[in-house]
């Protein structure tokens, strides 16, 4: 055993993860951003290393064997080491400079980000900026961003979270479409209108159904899960639809419909790694962040 140790290059771990955990050389070479073929060399290099075969070869891809199988919780387990001592050996830093990563939504990436992002830059020019404008979440604890703006509070352990606010919705149309198909008054005129929703995604059925509406997929003359797209969509005049007041609000050729609709608003959080979070560049966009998306938010921010 001491000999496998010794032998064993800690860094093909992640290679060896990625593999196990898309079932190909070729999706783990696109996780990872590197080639296939070198991924396949290091599949192949920490095989020697431990004397064992980790995965069996298919038509479709690779499987894990039963050896692969028994050593990845361990594997797990060594790729979480390794991120919580860079995490921390990164936390100890006390120059502003560097990179910070930051993730959002597409919606809040696109309209809300790009000005406070300007901002930072003018404010703090030896930080740059990574974002990330993705509607999945990012896994913080991996260094997969250093700060999340999210629309729910995180639960991950050692991830510290901040709510800054409530994002209010407002039902919205273009003024084309309404000079077009009129003018509704009350939430049951929406009935005899082109409403636009989502595809794949229920959160405005489920929550049309919790106002008492019978709602169903098919009362969206358009659907679409793109939350941008959908954006578009209302701004071109394809129809009514439900957008943040933030966004739409700015825009003169939109109109916010009052029918009386009692919407939910979207809590906005800020996140960030425990054993990042009083880095000074981390701290400093932070409270950037915080700053620049306040005039956007409801009253009842939370300190830091």
């Amino acid at each position: 055993m001491a000999n496998v140790i010794d032998t064993l290059d800690w860094s093909l771990v992640p290679a060896f993860l990625a593999v196990a955990e898309t079932g190909s050389l070729s999706a783990a070479a696109r996780k990872l951003g590197t080639s296939q073929p070198t991924l396949g060399r290091q599949i192949r290099q920490i095989e020697t290393s431990l004397d064992l075969t980790l995965f069996a070869r298919r038509p479709r891809g690779l499987d894990l064997t039963d050896s692969g199988a028994a050593l990845l919780p361990h594997a797990r387990q060594m790729a979480e080491a390794m991120t919580a001592l860079a995490l921390t050996a990164a936390g100890q830093t006390a120059d502003v400079r560097g990179t910070v990563r930051l993730t959002a939504s597409a919606v809040v990436a696109h309209y809300a980000l790009p000005p406070i992002i300007a901002h930072i830059r003018r404010a703090e020019p030896l930080i740059q900026i990574e974002l990330v404008a993705s509607d999945s979440s990012d896994n913080l604890l991996f260094r997969e961003a250093d700060i999340a703006v999210r629309m729910y509070r995180s639960t991950q352990l050692d991830i510290i979270t901040r709510h800054l606010g409530d994002l209010r919705l407002g039902v919205f149309a273009s003024r084309t479409y309404l000079e077009r198909r009129g003018w509704p008054r009350q939430a049951k005129d929406l009935l005899d209108h082109d409403l636009i929703g989502y595809d794949r995604n229920d959160l405005i059925l489920r929550h049309m159904r919790a106002l008492g509406w019978p709602a169903t997929r098919e009362m969206f003359a358009i659907r679409c899960d793109s939350q941008t797209t959908y954006l578009a969509l209302i701004q071109a005049g394809c129809g009514i639809g439900f957008a943040q007041v933030g966004i739409m609000g700015k825009d003169p050729e939109m109109v916010e419909l009052q029918l009386g609709l009692d919407l939910p608003h979207l809590p906005v959080w800020l996140a960030a790694p425990q054993a990042m979070r009083n880095t000074p560049r981390i701290a400093r966009v932070w409270n950037l962040l915080a700053d620049g998306l306040a005039p956007q938010l409801s009253q009842g921010r939370a300190s830091p």
